[in-house]
């Protein structure tokens, strides 16, 4: 199958799960090119934390790497200087919009329920900029629901996730729902900040950059360009060894601090962060458990075996229609594995790499089909 049938999905309760891909173009994938020794199998972020999550040098280098060319992308994308964009950048962008903008269309047609759920493990905000950037301009009346309650301090609450906002004519005499986007970030946020036991959200630009940068990350180039050698294996990988206790127990310690789940184990170390992580998680299997619903996933690997197991189990439900976009052929075959024998599951592939501009243009789309 290449293309979701509008039909299909307007009066459904419609969901979305984004991964890295979507992204892509603003921040890398945790694909790397070092191989695993005996295997010759490319690793990536989680599968080299985990062979070596003993070793605290080895971990902080590759943290560090992390940090610099993943989570530190994300805190200092500014769109207010778009003009300043690469071109990788701008096209990251346009999809963003392009994408919130068919869901925008498609809620609009609905005759009840005008609400989607985006459920995303990237950090970077982008589904936040983007539907700032469309509600400046005034082109669509919605409204982008991240879970926040609070006014001076806006702070995350779970069950904020179920109000919704209606338009009333004078008198009481009619109303309608305002169409909402639910914005469910399941792996932190570079905008998240730890209060207390709750989560502050702030998109303050500046303040996310400075929190970022401040980590005193382990530079060794040597390191970082082994992770992106194919010619090299897990073992070629050696930190310097004149790194001291306290420089490691520094980095980890301004790491942990980060309100992201950690490739090992896909886990957050701060336990406020993972309280939600798992309520969150919740949220996501009530909503696959409910009648008539439709669950997109979009350059999404499924490593986290947290969201996959939950997932499997979700495919019980004989209302659920399940649609996974692949990449390519050998995403396919990997995608048909994770979910062979359900029959609710249906794998999206195209002619070409499906990324996200050939998401938006050729698989889910408002457009009509060309004859």
């Amino acid at each position: 199958m290449s293309k979701i049938n509008k039909a299909d999905i307007y009066e459904k309760n419609l969901n979305f799960l984004l991964g890295s891909g979507a992204s892509y173009g603003l921040l890398p994938t945790l694909a790397l090119r070092v191989k695993e020794k005996g295997s010759g199998k490319a690793h990536t972020v989680e599968t080299l934390a985990t062979k070596y999550e003993e070793d605290a040098d080895f971990l902080a280098h590759l943290f560090s790497w992390y940090v610099h060319e993943v989570i530190l992308p994300a805190a200092e994308y500014d769109p207010r200087h778009a003009v300043m964009n690469t071109a990788p950048q701008d096209a990251a962008v346009e999809n963003y919009r392009q994408f919130l903008e068919t869901i925008l269309k498609i809620l609009s047609k609905k005759s009840h329920k005008k609400r989607v759920n985006i459920f995303t493990t990237n950090y970077d905000g982008m589904i936040a900029h983007t539907a700032e950037a469309l509600l400046r301009l005034g082109s669509y009346d919605f409204h982008l629901n991240d879970g926040t309650d609070g006014f001076v301090k806006r702070t995350l609450n779970a069950r904020n996730f179920g109000r919704y906002f209606q338009d009333h004519g004078a008198f009481d005499r009619h109303s309608k729902s305002v169409p909402q986007v639910n914005l469910i970030e399941l792996h932190g946020s570079v905008y998240w900040y730890k209060d207390g036991e709750k989560i502050e959200v702030s998109y303050d630009l500046d303040r996310a950059k400075r929190r970022i940068s401040d980590v005193p990350l382990r530079e060794d180039q040597d390191f970082f360009d082994g992770l992106l050698d194919d010619s090299f294996t897990d073992e070629d990988l050696n930190p310097p060894a004149d790194v001291t206790f306290t420089q490691n127990e520094a980095f980890q310690k301004a790491y942990k601090a980060l309100p992201i789940v950690n490739p090992t184990k896909w886990k957050f170390y701060e336990t406020v962060f993972e309280e939600h992580y798992y309520q969150m998680l919740r949220l996501l299997s009530y909503e696959l458990e409910k009648p008539d619903t439709v669950f997109i996933a979009f350059g999404f690997s499924f490593a986290d075996e947290h969201i996959l197991n939950l997932v499997k189990r979700s495919l019980s439900n004989p209302s659920l229609h399940m649609y996974v976009c692949c990449f390519d052929d050998s995403e396919k075959h990997s995608m048909g594995k994770r979910f062979l024998g359900f029959a609710n599951v249906e794998l999206i592939r195209i002619d070409g790499l499906l990324d996200f501009s050939a998401f938006n243009n050729e698989v889910f789309t408002t457009k009509p089909t060309s004859a």
